[in-house]
């Protein structure tokens, strides 16, 4: 394992979970946020210790398949689901999971967000499904998780909030808080009729601008 690699995980999933809190994603001490070290391990946020407070020092190193960690602080009740995340997708390096206001608000109305905006489509990859409801902390909800996730970068999770991926941290950051406004904007959509939804093959072009060719130096 490259030490090195672990230290810049923790500073940088430190410095998100900080982002998240101030950005109003979360309450209290719950959500969480995570980097992939490498194949075998993650760094993820503690159990329970508030945002304001944290250092990177801090995060807890997991094994993706095991779920030991090192040290003495507990990790992140949802590593089962963190875990399953990089497993099942191996060019996710970040995520990040909120209990964001209008997020949450859909997620407990267990309604599905039709593809609506161009940013939601380019970021998160189309519509955003609902995984079921299950124990927080279960492999039941890990798997549910995974579901929703299947071809997309963000989901919902009934009664629950709100879980986004990234290339990063920082990406699946970005990611959350576009999973939160859209939420927002569907919100008010319904109120005045409804929203629109955007052609498939549109989302699909989005997606891949986003991926490939979006931002300077490339194609």
């Amino acid at each position: 394992m490259d030490r090195t690699k672990v230290e810049a995980a923790k500073t940088a999933v430190c410095l998100v979970a900080k982002k998240m809190a101030e950005a109003g994603l979360t309450a209290g001490t719950w959500g969480n946020v995570s980097q992939r070290v490498d194949d075998e391990y993650m760094v993820i946020t503690p159990s329970g210790m508030d945002y304001a407070k944290l250092f990177p020092e801090n995060m807890v190193l997991v094994n993706l398949r095991t779920h030991e960690y090192e040290g003495e602080l507990k990790p992140s009740i949802e590593v089962p689901v963190h875990a399953a995340v990089y497993l099942a997708r191996p060019e996710a390096g970040g995520i990040v999971h909120t209990h964001s206001t209008a997020a949450l608000t859909v997620a407990s109305a267990r309604k599905p967000i039709p593809a609506i905006c161009e940013d939601q489509v380019q970021i998160l990859g189309g519509d955003v499904r609902v995984a079921p409801y299950v124990m927080p902390g279960s492999e039941e909800l890990a798997e549910g998780v995974v579901e929703a996730l299947k071809d997309r970068a963000g989901a919902l999770m009934a009664n629950h909030g709100a879980i986004a991926l990234g290339r990063d941290v920082n990406e699946a950051l970005t990611g959350a808080v576009v999973l939160e406004k859209t939420a927002r904007i569907f919100l008010d959509a319904m109120a005045i009729g409804g929203a629109v939804e955007l052609p498939e093959e549109d989302c699909a072009m989005f997606h891949d601008f986003f991926l490939h060719k979006y931002g300077q130096g490339k194609g």
